[in-house]
């Protein structure tokens, strides 16, 4: 039972990962930093809980911030291009902030052992839940409960007039440009608000784990945190929730008795998904069936 709620754990953290490109993709562009923002998540709350004692919650709140200071940063430069260019920058965003935690050391003694991150060796030590006596099923619920969380937020900024902004910068800068939207202070939002996510989601990646070292934070993971969205659609957020269920849940993870043949098999399936369904697995389409779906049958259990 243990492996299932492991499983569960993951998808509930990559979902973290995934909305955080969420949002940036609604503005039309294509970022690979959430990786980065992601790995500061993971070492600033490893930090907190590990060296300076700090209760999980709390260690999360500042991680969270402090990535999406980061991500508010790195927005004002990067996305003043666009396109490939942009995907460039923070591809090399992702890889500096991967390689400062290559060679970041900074370790206290704790009794016997030192504690802290070393470098390419990693963070180790960051066991808080098992301290505290959290359980494989209390670890599972509280990452879906901040998953329930962040994707109701999501859910009701989709249906307000920011989401509307967000959608009309995505589908034509021009057009909401010219309607009096600060297109720069749009995408810099955005921006600021995925780095939340992922510093939240890696901040909780870093403690169900343990152990966190610079590889685990490449350019592979960025890859996945768009692919999610991308795969699953962005009409609504429950299809980045699919995408990551198809991807580590059935790709991943059910396929692993077919050995290394699942790589080939795992590109096959996503270029068939994107090409069936280019607007992704859950888009304005699939959601206006499922609507007429559900009311129908509504209508005739009520009948």
């Amino acid at each position: 039972m243990d492996f299932y709620f492991g499983l569960i754990q993951i998808i509930g953290v990559h979902t973290l990962l995934g909305l955080s490109a969420y949002c940036v993709l609604l503005t039309g562009q294509v970022s690979l930093a959430q990786a980065g923002f992601f790995a500061i998540g993971a070492y600033v709350a490893g930090m907190l809980t590990v060296i300076a004692q700090w209760p999980l919650v709390p260690a999360l709140g500042v991680s969270a911030l402090v990535a999406g200071a980061t991500a508010c940063a790195v927005g004002f430069p990067a996305l003043r291009v666009k396109g490939l260019m942009l995907v460039v920058a923070t591809v090399a965003f992702g890889e500096a902030v991967r390689l400062f935690f290559f060679n970041f050391t900074y370790q206290v003694q704790a009794g016997n052992i030192r504690l802290g991150p070393h470098g390419g060796e990693g963070f180790r030590q960051i066991r808080y839940f098992p301290e505290n006596g959290w359980t494989t099923l209390d670890v599972m619920l509280f990452i879906w409960a901040v998953v329930a969380l962040v994707m109701a937020g999501l859910w009701w900024l989709n249906r307000s007039r920011a989401g509307a902004v967000l959608r009309a910068v995505g589908e034509d800068e021009l057009a909401a440009q010219s309607t009096g939207i600060n297109i720069t202070a749009v995408k810099i939002s955005a921006m600021t608000v995925g780095g939340v996510i992922a510093g939240i989601g890696g901040g909780i990646f870093a403690h169900y784990t343990t152990h966190i070292e610079h590889v685990q934070f490449g350019v592979v993971l960025a890859t996945f945190a768009i692919a999610y969205p991308i795969l699953g659609g962005l009409s609504n957020v429950f299809g980045t929730l699919l995408a990551v269920i198809f991807i580590q849940g059935f790709l991943i993870e059910g396929l692993r008795f077919m050995g290394d043949w699942r790589n080939l098999l795992f590109g096959g399936l996503i270029v068939l998904a994107m090409n069936v369904r280019p607007r992704g697995l859950l888009d304005a389409g699939a959601m206006l069936a499922l609507k007429r779906l559900f009311f129908s049958r509504k209508e005739r259990s009520d009948a």
